[in-house]
């Protein structure tokens, strides 16, 4: 494997900002965005390819029918209408989220355009009941100031949010529609060139310009960042989509270098070896009836479901599926993720059997039907009759790209940091006029009102929480980051809890339940607000709060209630705590005459493992204490 230094390669991004915004209603009609798992209508729907006004098909589109995916949409009344489901035309542009979008471009300086024209851009994944999702282009140019360096605006956009997925159910795609048509903002910068660290930073400061305005939404799935990546002669621009967290966003940029690195590496090798092309009329051979011997559990499921086996021979390409010239970087990797789009296992390849089963006798088998010499390699891949052949398509096109470098598509992030295939880059024949809404105008009233209610800056806003709550700056910045300002702001209103120990539960705790693998998605903000409403009225104590929350985070509760049931949380008469400490103090009378007054530590490590939760630490210490010194005066 070759050295890898990603400040050697010429690493290009640019970032594309989605933030959803806070206006209590989605774009084009009155529904207010609200989650449910509870749904009263469900209904299915078929989407197609059709050509755009230019006689053109997308290729994104292209692909994503390939998969002949039935779309199952699940709605709730309280949370969408007619409008979601496409069987009414869209009500007007909602006014608040125009003019939020309008503030924002002016406090990145950005030009703005005098009439709005909304467009359709074609997307048939099932994430838009339509086929399209609206957007309009509301201005262009501007920077946001980063360190001192000035990073370009390219665009900035209005658009709807997508339907949420649900999952992936065999052929059947679900979506709840709650999330379709929330207003979203879409800010794509200029590509620049650096570090991983350098990107998190630009995305942390355009994050923290959002989030002053007090009018995004907060929390997981509320903003994401898909960033277009490119190397110095890598060939194309990769775009990877759904990063929604800045850890992610550096590891999936160091990734996504890493890997098309490897690829241009795989490149030259192509370049200087024989390889020439894969003819589909004399280099694909169908192997169903002589794999039908095959001891291999995943040969024996395919063909039990009837799908049928097709062997690709490749001439003069011996070793360079499994050639890895970076730790993971491999091509035939490269060729797995992308079948997998289609529904399909996987495909086996050359440089990897035997292996999952295929034993060598089978491998001699495919090699003398396909007449292939040491040097040649072939793909073996099972899958339905009506996938197989676009699947086989897309494998002989991505290979004859390996000899160009880095593909132009889009990939979708994982939570681990790396990427993987999602579909072709769209090309310009995807966006089209919306029909059913005119131009919007922007009146100078408008632009002057955008401009006089350009957002304090970050620091301004810093130091106003500061003042106001007496917190010190980390836990301000700690809490004007994360997804629980808002919560922070009323619960602080309304109790007598000190902010500081409020923030402190908010950013520090949480974070530290999550570092242990639990949920923070589980835990919503009525249920953080009621229970510091139960330490208001003194039903829990302070050191009960993470126990609580622990027990929600790990799905054994839904609610408050539940999980002070549950861990068994309940406060102490004085009389029932007292007689708990007394007997502590009796039982371990020999540590008391040999530590004296030392003894409270071990004790209280005794006396927390029975009360934890139920009174507070510092209320045990001082009992434990004066019981402490009562029985040494006594004795």
């Amino acid at each position: 494997m070759s050295e890898f230094f990603i400040e050697n390669i010429g690493l290009k991004v640019g970032l594309e900002i989605h933030q959803q915004l806070s206006t209590n209603k989605k774009l084009f009609c009155n529904c207010r965005p609200f989650e449910s798992d509870e749904y009263t209508i469900k209904f299915q729907r078929r989407l197609r390819a059709v050509k755009s006004e230019l006689g053109e098909y997308d290729p994104a589109a292209l692909f994503e029918r390939s998969k002949f995916k039935t779309m199952m949409y699940y709605a709730n009344q309280e949370s969408s209408c007619l409008v979601e489901q496409d069987e009414e035309p869209p009500h007007q542009l909602d006014g608040n989220a125009k003019n939020l979008v309008l503030i924002i471009s002016s406090a990145l300086k950005s030009n703005i355009f005098s009439e709005i024209y909304p467009m359709r851009k074609t997307v048939i994944d099932g994430s838009n009941t339509t086929g399209f999702q609206r957007t309009m282009l509301v201005s262009q140019g501007g920077y946001i100031e980063v360190d001192g360096e000035k990073i370009g605006v390219q665009s900035i956009c209005l658009e709807e949010d997508a339907a949420r997925l649900l999952g992936d159910k065999g052929d059947i795609r679900e979506y709840s529609l709650d999330r379709l048509g929330v207003p979203l903002i879409e800010i794509a910068l200029e590509p620049v060139e650096g570090d991983s660290k350098k990107i998190k930073k630009i995305a942390l400061s355009l994050g923290r310009l959002l989030r002053s305005t007090k009018k995004v939404t907060r929390g997981i799935g509320s903003i994401r960042q898909d960033v277009n990546v490119s190397i110095r002669d890598g060939g194309g621009v990769v775009e990877v989509k759904g990063v929604q967290q800045l850890d992610q966003l550096e590891k999936v940029v160091e990734f996504e270098a890493k890997r098309q690195h490897g690829l241009v590496k795989i490149a030259e090798k192509l370049q200087n070896s024989s390889f020439d092309k894969i003819s589909r009329e004399t280099d694909i051979f169908d192997i169903t009836n002589d794999f039908k011997i095959c001891q291999s559990k995943i040969i024996q499921k395919a063909i039990k479901d009837e799908s049928i086996i097709k062997a690709i021979r490749i001439r003069n390409f011996a070793g360079m599926f499994g050639y890895s010239p970076h730790e993971g970087i491999r091509l035939g990797k490269e060729i797995g993720q992308l079948v997998k789009f289609y529904g399909i296992g996987g495909v086996f390849h050359s440089d990897e059997l035997p292996n999952y089963g295929i034993e060598e006798s089978d491998v001699v088998i495919v090699k003398k039907i396909l007449e292939t010499n040491e040097n040649d390699a072939f793909l073996i891949i099972a899958a339905p009759l009506e996938k197989i052949d676009f699947a086989i398509e897309s494998i002989i096109n991505r290979i004859s790209q390996a000899k160009n470098g880095v593909p132009a598509e889009t990939r979708l992030a994982t939570q681990t940091g790396e990427t993987t295939f999602l579909r072709p880059r769209p090309g310009a024949s995807r966006m089209y006029p919306e029909t059913d809404i005119p131009p919007i105008i922007v009146t100078n009233k408008e632009l002057l009102d955008s401009k006089n209610n350009i957002p304090k800056s970050w620091d301004e806003s810093i130091r106003e929480l500061q003042k106001k709550y007496n917190l010190n700056l980390q836990l301000a910045e700690q809490i004007f980051d994360s997804q629980y300002l808002e919560i922070f702001e009323k619960i602080c209103e309304k109790t007598s809890t000190t902010p500081t120990f409020v923030a402190s539960i908010l950013c520090s705790s949480i974070t530290s339940l999550e570092r242990n693998g639990l949920n923070s998605q589980l835990l919503k903000n009525e249920e953080i607000s009621k229970t510091f409403e139960f330490l208001e009225d003194k039903k829990i104590t302070k050191e009960s709060i993470e126990i609580i929350f622990e027990n929600v985070m790990s799905g054994k509760s839904k609610t408050i209630e539940q999980a002070i049931k549950n861990t068994s949380i309940e406060t102490l008469s004085k009389e029932e705590f007292e007689k708990i400490i007394e007997s502590i103090v009796k039982n371990n009378k020999e540590i008391i005459q040999n530590q004296k007054e030392r003894s409270v530590s071990p004790l209280m490590g005794i006396a927390m493992k029975e009360l934890r939760g139920k009174v507070s630490g510092e209320m045990v210490n001082n009992t434990l204490l004066e019981k402490i010194k009562k029985f040494l005066e006594n004795n």
